[in-house]
């Protein structure tokens, strides 16, 4: 029995001991016998038994390396336990957890604590259960590392490995985002850790914290340079006012409207109107006064300067000079005093400037076709500008002829020059005047110049009816109105009582000269009646047949005319004088018809005499060509 036992427990021993080399990879030592030390050290280290020295010597020489691994590898194992709840231990310290918390290896608090101190950060559902759990200083340590890792990737301070938010770099970090300087023991600690991104970005910090420094310091001057002419501006504007007597005006401003009106006084600016009315308005007339002296003095400052004076040191309101160069700024002629005083003073510059402006402002009122004065032509030739003289009398020559109608280019300018210039000055004209004008045929014509004339005599004999009373001057004064074109005043002047008039030739005169007024206007009726009344005062008078012929003629009865025109003549009419009527009345009839039928009655009864009636002959026909 006790054969059978031993037996099996050997054979139980063997089985043992090819389940521990199976277990412990010892399979390839030939030895199965339990006797074997391997067996030995396989049941020691199975029962978590240390091994000696020599035990282990005996399996390094057995080459048993992959043994000896597990052996360590549980040997580890056996401590693993030991080990969690000292790192358990140590990372609650680390973060600050107190005694007082479980300390479970179960606790849901320590994967937090591992992941915090491997990945240093938490999710947001992580860190709501340390609040539930009212662990608020872990959260505090948690959200510190996740800015501190913020922080290092921020300022490129990452490779810098520890994650816990230590007692220098962190606190560096956190300088540096609020742009707050480092000390040297900090900025050494960053060279100390080889942080040279870093250290270049707090460098650029405080490159641009001193340009801000610099700014701010300009900033400053500035501001004090302001403040500085702010108050030497107001102490400018005191002055100011003190000197153009404005101290009444309490305004203390640079920015007022006071400030700015001293400031163009001071300035010698001209004031504009309104800054005047300004000043007006708050009753500060001394400053006016004083603008106005200013402004006195500016223009005559200019004034002496543009007129070569400079010399001449007075600049008083009352001073001669001003008043000449004031005339010679109006282009006035200077008298013969300031022109003296001119000389008097050796302004000879000026003097010449005097001359040559006046000379130059003569010529352009010639250049107008204006007409000089007798004292301008006399200044002109005491000066020696016999040219403006003769130019001007071109120009004003041509511009009378157009006046006055003139358009024959072959006119002589004396005497019609002289003529048209006392014409246009309503001057009479001399005797002589009168026959030159006779003589180029210029008053026989029906124009402008032969109207002036008769008009200005016309007047002159209206005036000596006045002064004189001599009435004879009145059918005369008629006869001239009538030349003039203004039968109206014929009839005005001849509206006269003829019973309070003795002399019957006169009455007659009077009555003609009414009769051929009223024919003018071509009241031939008034006209008729006229020359019976002038019949009847002197029958022997041609001049009433003769009004009654040209009445006749008016109203185309061509025979009848002729009988008044024939008993005229028999009375003393001269013939010349009776065609030229008739050559008048034919010219100045309206109707075509009429006058062609007229020029061909005077050519039946008498061709050569009336042979100038061709002529309306010859231009009814060109009519009529065109006609057809």
């Amino acid at each position: 029995m006790t054969t059978i036992n031993t037996n099996q427990d050997y054979q139980n021993r063997v089985k043992h001991f090819t389940t521990l080399k199976s277990k412990y990879q010892a399979t390839q030592h030939q030895d199965s016998s339990p006797s074997s030390l391997l067996y030995l050290i396989l049941r020691k280290v199975d029962l978590e038994l240390e091994l000696s020295e020599l035990e282990l010597n005996w399996l390094r020489e057995n080459q048993l390396t992959q043994t000896i691994e597990i052996i360590w590898v549980q040997k580890f194992r056996n401590g693993e336990l030991k080990r969690l709840e000292d790192e358990f231990s140590q990372l609650k310290a680390k973060y600050k957890v107190t005694k007082s918390w479980e300390s479970s290896l179960n606790s849901f608090l320590y994967p937090i604590l591992w992941k915090l101190d491997q990945e240093g950060n938490l999710d947001h559902h992580e860190i709501q259960l340390l609040r539930d759990n009212n662990l608020s200083q872990l959260v505090e340590i948690a959200q510190d590392m996740n800015n501190f890792a913020i922080l290092k990737q921020k300022y490129q301070a990452t490779k810098y490995q520890d994650s816990f938010p230590d007692k220098v770099l962190y606190p560096i970090l956190k300088k540096l985002d609020a742009a707050k300087r480092l000390d040297d023991s900090e900025y050494e600690w960053l060279i100390d850790h080889e942080l040279f991104e870093t250290i270049e970005i707090f460098e650029q910090q405080e490159s641009k914290r001193e340009e801000e420094l610099n700014r701010q310091k300009e900033l400053e001057i500035q501001k004090e340079l302001e403040r500085q002419e702010e108050l030497a501006k107001q102490a400018k504007f005191t002055q100011l006012k003190e000197k153009y007597k404005a101290n009444k005006y309490f305004e203390p401003s640079v920015a007022s409207r006071l400030h700015e009106i001293l400031q163009k006084l001071e300035e010698n600016k001209k004031l504009a109107y309104y800054d005047e009315d300004w000043l007006k308005n708050r009753g500060l007339k001394q400053t006016i006064k004083i603008a106005k002296e200013l402004e006195f003095k500016r223009e005559f400052i200019q004034l002496k300067g543009k007129y070569n004076a400079d010399k001449y040191a007075d600049l008083s309101p009352d001073s001669d000079l001003y008043i000449i160069l004031k005339k010679l700024e109006s282009e006035n002629t200077l008298s013969k005093d300031e022109l003296e005083f001119l000389q008097k003073h050796q302004l000879t510059d000026t003097l010449v400037i005097a001359n040559q402006q006046y000379a130059a402002s003569l010529k352009h009122k010639a250049e107008l076709g204006q007409f000089l004065n007798d004292s301008e032509i006399e200044w002109l030739q005491n000066n020696k500008h016999e040219d403006i003289i003769t130019f001007a009398k071109q120009k004003h020559f041509s511009a009378l002829k157009r006046k006055y109608g003139l358009i024959d280019p072959t006119l002589p300018l004396e005497p019609l020059y002289t003529i048209m210039v006392k014409l246009d000055k309503k001057e009479r004209l001399d005797p002589v005047l009168v026959v030159q004008l006779i003589e180029e045929k210029l008053l026989s014509r029906d124009g402008k110049i032969t109207v002036a004339h008769y008009r200005l005599e016309a007047e002159f004999l209206e005036q000596e009816i006045k002064r004189t009373g001599h009435k004879w001057h009145i059918p005369t004064a008629s006869s001239y109105w009538r030349k003039a074109n203004e039968a109206e005043q014929a009839l005005k002047l001849t509206n006269l009582d003829l019973g309070k008039i003795k002399e019957n030739n006169l009455k007659s005169a009077i009555s003609v000269t009414r009769g051929a007024a009223f024919r003018d206007i071509e009241q031939l009726d008034d006209a008729e009646s006229c020359a019976i009344k002038a019949m009847e005062y002197q029958p022997d008078s041609h001049q009433p047949y003769t009004l009654m012929g040209a009445i006749c003629y008016d109203r185309y009865d061509y025979e009848e005319g002729n009988d008044w025109f024939e008993q005229a003549i028999n009375r003393g009419a001269d013939i010349e004088d009776i065609d030229s009527e008739i050559k008048r009345v034919i010219k100045n009839t309206k109707d075509e018809q009429k006058r062609h039928e007229a020029a061909e009655y005077l050519l039946k009864k008498d061709s050569k005499r009336y042979a100038w009636a061709k002529a309306y002959l010859k231009k009814q026909n060109e009519k009529n060509k065109i006609c057809v």
